[in-house]
């Protein structure tokens, strides 16, 4: 029997600085969600990668006296090592250098200028180089850009355009009857809302303005506009235009996993520029929120950012992706402090998790025990399938407080005397305890692998500590 397919994208990550937490959060996050997938039997093929076109690059190469090959070549090297710093299971990590995406965003370039889709045009307008996109007045508060506290500056040249009025229609149609699905519900109506204001917007910058990018095709005084390079990286990734096999298996089942920010981008300009190209747009885009500190939005102005490697540090991956899925709701913001993290690893990870599998296997060791198999499941299936992944994991504690509340209540270490009802309890504990590292596996990998591997022997021994009270403060 044939597998199910399931592709799941990140978006890629601009290289002018190191992975921030959001970067952390959104690859954990989608890895969780790829993780999940598998364990489903599905066929997963999970994509994330960096962004490394455009102004931003090419000035901070300029300042440090480097070619921006060379600088991308380096600062990308952060961005791959987080495969292993957080053990993510990611199966390409595209770069928009990449030799086959250059090709693939020429030829869907092509494809949308033969659609009669791209024009030349002068214009004037204002842009925003921290968002490396044009900005409409209204998108302005106190004419300075939200995202960035800075005024655009007024840049007037001849560009190509992509003609997204064209496409209105007929995407609104899409994401009305979610065959767009935008998740969630009020993303949707957002998208919606800015759907009525469209224009078409802008592919391309001169050489003389940008000079590192994509060249457009049959235009040596262009490269194409960052937006239009990112965004095919989705299909390129996935072997598109030369592998076509791999990617009519793959690509209908998309989920795009974004944060809010790039909203307009995603299920906006690239279900166009998809539908003027003659491919499929994406069946699902999932929206995260941010990650704050304190309450507030990170920021160096107010001291208040969280650096991942210094949370890393502290305990470990799987302790660092249990908080970030457990304190952050998919698709709102949540809120890190390390007294928070602090909290959650020694409450719910060293003294009720790790505790009950120390004193359980202790017992069970002492006395014997002969573990018997009842393959209980803990049912998260609707939770995961709507993306509620602190719900989860919150399911997946009730459990364990119901194990150490079973330990107290029944005090096996008192009826040793009694060896049936001492071998029901243990059993019962074992039993409870696999059903919690089964449910573990897309979430903390490496815990599940040890919880599981106590069955794996014939005589189960006390576990090792799984989470040690000694603090990397």
């Amino acid at each position: 029997m044939e597998k199910n397919k399931f592709y799941i994208t990140t978006a890629i990550d601009y290289t002018n600085g190191k992975p921030h937490i959001g970067h952390v959060f959104e690859k954990v996050l989608t890895d969780v969600i790829a993780r999940y997938h598998r364990e489903k039997g599905d066929d997963v093929f999970f994509l994330t990668g960096s962004d490394e076109h455009g102004t931003k690059m090419e000035l901070l190469a300029k300042e440090k006296g480097v070619a921006p090959k060379v600088l991308v070549d380096e600062n990308v090297k952060a961005f791959m090592a987080m495969k292993e710093k957080y053990n993510l299971s990611y199966d390409r990590f595209i770069r928009t250098t990449d030799e086959d995406h250059i090709q693939a965003s020429q030829e869907l370039w092509r494809r949308c200028k033969a659609k009669g889709d791209i024009y030349l045009k002068k214009y004037q307008g204002l842009y925003c180089a921290g968002c490396e996109s044009f900005k409409k007045e209204s998108d302005l508060v106190d004419g300075k850009c939200l995202e960035h506290d800075c005024k655009p500056e007024v840049v007037e040249e001849e560009n190509w355009f992509f003609k997204l009025s064209n496409y209105k229609n007929q995407i609104k149609d899409l994401i009305e009857k979610d065959e767009i699905k935008i998740i969630p519900e009020h993303r949707k109506k957002e998208v919606l809302n800015v759907l009525e204001e469209i224009e078409d917007f802008s592919i391309s910058r001169p050489k003389e303005k940008v000079g590192w990018g994509i060249e457009v095709p049959d235009d040596p005084t262009h490269n194409m506009y960052v937006w239009f390079d990112a965004l095919t990286n989705y299909i390129s990734g996935l072997g598109w235009p030369n592998d076509m096999e791999k990617f009519n298996a793959f690509w209908p089942t998309v989920t795009h996993v974004i944060g809010k920010d790039i909203t307009r981008f995603h299920a906006i300009y690239w279900p166009a520029m998809l539908l003027s190209g003659g491919v499929q747009p994406p069946k699902n885009i999932l929206i995260h929120g941010f990650v704050t500190s304190g309450g507030k939005k990170m920021s160096k102005s107010t001291g208040n950012v969280v650096d991942p490697e210094e949370a890393l540090s502290r305990y470990g991956a799987d302790a660092l992706r249990y908080f970030l899925i457990r304190e952050i709701p998919t698709t709102e913001d949540g809120d890190f402090t390390f007294e928070k993290f602090d909290a959650r690893y020694e409450s719910d990870l060293a003294n009720s998790l790790g505790n009950l599998v120390s004193r359980v296997t202790n017992i069970v060791e002492k006395n014997n025990i002969e573990f018997q198999n009842q393959d209980l499941r803990i049912d998260i299936k609707n939770e995961s399938e709507e993306y509620r992944f602190d719900k989860v994991l919150e399911k997946i504690w009730e459990k364990v407080h119901e194990a150490n509340k079973y330990v107290d209540d029944e005090k096996p270490w008192a009826i040793k005397d009694n060896p049936e009802k001492l071998n029901e309890v243990m059993n019962n504990l074992l039993n409870s305890i696999k059903s919690i590292g089964e449910a573990l596996k897309p979430f903390m990998p490496e815990t599940s692998e040890k919880i599981l591997k106590i069955f794996e022997s014939e005589k189960i021994v006390k576990a090792e500590p799984l989470f040690p009270k000694k603090l990397n403060t």
